[in-house]
């Protein structure tokens, strides 16, 4: 199906040759020839379509409705073209009337790539780029972008969202290149790049972009084609195009619809009740004390706290053109709800998308707009863990409770609320109200002009904007028990203003020059962009005095804003139409850093060689395409740190429980913070080497890839002398960090004719990473700094970073085992040999796992037999470990009694270990998590016709996250979490979702 750009970028060049023509003097005299050029399947006009006598220059350009008309001699041929269609070559004879109908070239479908600032044929690509569009997304209930993309890409590991509504999924190519600033790749939504800032109370950024208004993705891998975007490029670029309107479309009415139900997939393995009360008696030290405590109920509190979960989702759209203005606009409305009670996330979003030309097509604007409201109610989900623990034996409700008539846990001299006791999970959800209402605009205007004088030239303006205003209350009950906890939080409200606003401004000259068969894409520009940001944040207790006011109330208004200017070029060069160079440079100025370091250049070269034009392989009718690629380049990531002012002197003013007394009264102490003045952006280094093919009259396709990347100037944590009035650590550059490996990409047509067809796609992704360097100067002593802080204890870290090891790889002891083979509680491998206490001695501990697989391994595969069609879509992880955090901090005999008089339930882990007393830094703990997840199945039926022949309708069924195949003895191995990859602690499961979904078509 031809897209957007296609038609933009014909239309275009289509002018352009136009204008050539029609200054010639040369051109031919006779008869005029007109006629109508259509699309052989839909029957609609095709503006732009070139057409020339053969052999001549003579030609003319189809305009908006699809006509031409043109002056030529009688038996002439006129050779008639348009990207993605067959090129036709038809004798005129006598005639004065000539329509032709075009059909599609399969081969040239997809012809044109989405690239930073522009658009270039596919064959003419240097980098490593892969686009897919809405035929190749994921199906089922999908409210945000990034489940579109699941395991579609070589290299792109989408970790999925857990099962909170509009739930954020963790996106990273080809590993992460930083240790402490952020690893996500710049998002970049037609035209406008968005900020990778959270929003308070708004779980996924993205979400503002509704999945069913998108047509494609197109994901920039290597330097050589994301360093045109410079300082932000070094996690990788994704750039979203919505979809649009075309040219002579009559209007279409579209509806997309679902009803879902997500039900839970397993529980936590715990003890019930009657298990309970006999673990509690064989396991306590004074049974007499603890079997007192216990209640008579036998309560699953897993199954109290969670529900099965019906969402729906609705999308309508309109599409067409009138006149010379493709339209498109889209209402969606989400009503999605979680399996945690009370969790919902209600979405309306709407879009708006212009495309008029004018002068001929030589002025086309673009107009986009998008617009979203969303309310949220997280409700509260430390109650997932709660769940897990809080007695089994114990009922939901106590009549006698004071605290909202909810059994809790109190102190037995005056009934107070047991702070260290775990509270009631019922009553979490039932006494909390977590909500935000989030409103969200994205939008733009590309103007692009091509010059009349010089139609080779065109200059483009793109004004974008991005706008969010967030509110949020989390107040909790004032008859909670736990409200009591911490008084003076119990009423926190925010209210956060923020925007985005950019200026791009560039010149693209292409030309072919015909004499030295070659062609030149020129593009220089200039951007400008804006962020900030404002929020209000307040805690306040639930008491308020006689005004009504509330006491003590704690207000904070923080103000935040940073630049972007920049100026960048690129040049693609293509000669004899197999060889080509990529050459690209931008030179970024960041307000976030000081101004020795504020400029930074960021080049890139690419070079690529189309092997299968080349004559002695020109004649092997199997192959259609061989392309061998090279690319080098440089990129940046500014986003270091939360904070727009790194290089700037910051204070932290005191509490109120630490001010200073003097002359009777009380004062706020300012400390300084530490900071490095000249501080920068990490700088990443890429190589690459790729090759492209397609074989089998293009049945069989595919690609590899090899990658190198380096990122110097990375951050970290070092020690800073006495006296300098910091605290004793700054964050700076001193490190570097490299990234390597393979990725390897197939898509095959097993079947393919007119009434079956079956398609299958693979691609394999294999990424090694290591440190390999942390401090400014070489230190033998220094092992690294810990990372992944688990619950349980008190700060306790079971992952370091050090030189010559993977981020984050497990830090822990190594267990010793009986003879039985189970694990002795509190023995380790003494590894330095000096006997003692191993426990505690960091010497002792070893390099085990890495939380990041071997290998990835995604599989889709798509089969229809006329109006039937079967698809799906999973993902292999191999190789990755996970620490079973929810094992090692509740799995403990120790857990059963707390002697301030309480009793909590244990993970049945327990018996496999048999340990009494926590043992956090133990290997007992890690496990393999390699897993096989089938992320969608789906089966659906067309009808063609539906009451009349305008309308059609399709039905489907699919299930997401239809099963998973593993060894992990935990819920879920897929771990999404940024700050602690490869630790599973009590994380919202995700559902198993099944959705039918209908579609009609007006």
């Amino acid at each position: 199906m031809k897209n957007y750009y296609q038609l933009v970028f014909s239309m275009l060049f289509g002018m352009g040759v136009l204008l050539i023509l029609s200054s010639s003097s040369a051109i031919a005299q006779g008869n005029m020839v007109s006629g109508t050029i259509k699309d052989a399947e839909s029957g609609e006009a095709i503006p732009g379509v070139n057409v020339i006598v053969k052999g001549t220059s003579n030609g003319a350009v189809t305009d908006i409705d699809g006509n031409y008309s043109l002056q030529v001699e009688e038996n002439t041929v006129l050779v008639i073209s348009y990207v993605g269609f067959e090129t036709q070559e038809i004798n005129v004879g006598s005639r004065t009337t000539v329509d032709v109908s075009l059909g599609y070239d399969v081969s040239q479908l997809g012809e044109v790539v989405v690239i930073g600032y522009g658009e270039v044929d596919r064959g003419d690509v240097t980098g490593s780029v892969v686009a897919i569009d809405s035929d190749d997304f994921n199906k089922g209930a999908i409210s945000t972008p990034q489940e579109l993309l699941m395991g579609k890409v070589a290299g792109v590991v989408v970790t999925a969202p857990t099962g909170q509504p509009g739930g954020n999924s963790t996106i990273r190519i080809r590993g992460g290149s930083s240790l402490r600033a952020s690893n996500d790749p710049l998002i970049v939504v037609d035209g406008v790049p968005l900020t990778n800032k959270t929003i308070d109370g708004f779980a996924n950024p993205l979400a503002t972009v509704n999945p069913n208004d998108i047509e494609t993705f197109t994901v920039l891998k290597d330097a050589s084609a994301t360093a045109i975007y410079g300082s932000r490029a070094s996690n990788g670029v994704i750039i979203i195009t919505t979809k649009k309107g075309k040219s002579g479309q009559d209007m279409k009415v579209s509806y997309n619809g679902n009803i879902s139900v997500g039900v839970p997939i397993d529980y936590t393995d715990v003890y019930s009740g009657d298990e309970f009360r006999q673990v509690v008696a064989d396991h306590t030290i004074d049974p007499s004390i603890t079997t007192a405590l216990l209640g008579s109920d036998n309560t699953d509190w897993q199954k109290k706290v969670y529900r099965n979960a019906i969402s729906t989702d609705h999308n309508v759209s309109v599409t067409g053109a009138i006149d010379a203005m493709p339209y498109r606009a889209s209402v969606g409305y989400t009503n999605q709800n979680g399996m945690l009670e009370d969790s919902k996330m209600e979405r309306t979003t709407l879009s708006l998308g212009l495309s008029p030309s004018l002068l001929n097509g030589d002025l086309i604007f673009d107009v986009n707009i998008k617009g979203m409201l969303t309310d949220n109610n997280f409700s509260n989900d430390g109650a997932i863990g709660a769940s897990t623990s809080f007695d089994p034996t114990q009922s939901v409700y106590d009549e006698s409770s004071p605290y909202g008539g909810y059994f809790t846990w109190v102190n037995e001299v005056d009934g107070t609320p047991n702070f260290i006791a775990t509270d009631n999970p019922v009553a979490m959800i039932n006494q909390k109200n977590n909500t935000s209402q989030v409103l969200r605009s994205i939008g733009n205007v590309n103007t692009s002009y091509r010059l009349p004088f010089l139609p080779e030239l065109k200059a483009v303006v793109n004004l974008g904007y991005d706008y969010y205003k967030s509110e949020g209350t989390d107040n909790t009950d004032s008859l909670a028990a736990f409200s009591h906890r911490s008084p003076q939080t119990n009423v926190k409200t925010y209210d956060v203003l923020g925007k985005n606003e950019l200026l791009d401004a560039y010149l693209n000259y292409s030309k072919e020059i015909t004499s030295i068969d070659s062609k030149i894409d020129v593009t220089a520009g200039y951007s400008w962009q804006h962020f900030y940001e404002e929020k209000e944040n307040a805690n306040r207790p639930w008491l308020a005095d006689d005004t009504g006011e509330y006491i003590g109330s704690d207000t904070t208004i923080d103000k935040t804003e940073s630049y972007l200017v920049s100026f960048f070029g690129r040049v693609n060069y293509t000669f004899k139409g197999r060889y080509l160079v990529t050459g690209t440079l931008r030179r970024d100025g960041s307000s976030k850093f000081s101004e020795s370091n504020r400029w930074g250049l960021f080049p890139s070269v690419a070079v690529a060689w189309q092997v299968g034009e080349e004559s002695f392989l020109k004649t092997v009718n199997a192959l259609n395409e061989l392309k061998v690629r090279a690319g080098y380049g440089v990129t940046g990531q500014q986003d270091i740190t939360d904070n727009d002012y790194p290089a700037i002197a910051g204070y932290n003013g005191s509490t109120s429980t630490s001010l200073y007394g003097f002359g009777g009264q009380l004062y706020t102490q300012w400390k300084p913070l530490a900071y490095d003045p000249n501080i920068k952006w990490e700088e990443t280094t890429t190589i690459n080497a790729g090759i492209d093919f397609s074989i089998l009259e293009n049945r069989i396709s595919g690609s590899f890839d090899y990658y190198k990347r380096t990122t110097d100037d990375l951050l970290n944590e070092i020690p800073v002398p006495v006296g300098t009035n910091f605290a004793n650590r700054v964050v700076t550059n001193v490190g570097s960090l490299e990234n390597q490996g393979y990725e390897i990409s197939l898509n095959g047509y097993v079947i393919s004719n007119e009434d079956m067809s079956w398609q299958i796609g693979a691609n394999f992704s294999k990424n090694e990473n290591k440190i390999t360097k942390l401090t400014a100067f070489d230190d033998p002593n220094y092992i690294g700094y810990e990372a992944g802080e688990i619950d349980g204890g008190s700060n306790n870290r079971v992952q370091i970073n050090s030189v010559g090891y993977p981020t984050n790889t497990f830090y822990l002891y190594k267990q010793v085992y009986n003879e039985d083979g189970m694990p002795i509680e509190g023995l380790y491998v003494d590894k330095t040999g000096e006997g003692g206490q191993v426990d505690g001695n960091d010497l002792n501990r070893y390099y085990l796992g890495n939380p990041a697989p071997d290998f990835m391994i995604g599989l889709s595969s798509r089969f229809a037999y006329k109006n039937f069609d079967f698809s799906f879509a999973g993902r292999l992880s191999v190789g990755n470990d996970v620490y079973n955090n929810i094992a090692s901090s509740k799995g403990l005999y120790a857990n059963l009694y707390n002697q301030s008089g309480y009793l909590s339930n244990i993970s049945t882990f327990v018996e496999e270990s048999q340990f009494f007393n926590a043992q956090y830094k133990s290997d007992f703990y890690i496990e393999d998590g390699s897993f096989f997840r089938m992320d969608n199945i789906s089966a659906g039926y067309n009808f063609p016709k539906v009451f009349s022949d305008k309308i059609s309708a399709r039905v489907s069924f699919t299930v997401q996250n239809a099963f998973i195949i593993t060894n992990y003895s935990g819920l879920d191995p897929e771990i999404n979490d940024a700050l602690a990859p490869g630790i599973d602690k009590n994380v919202y499961p995700r559902p198993r979702t099944y959705v039918l979904g209908v579609n009609f078509n007006f």
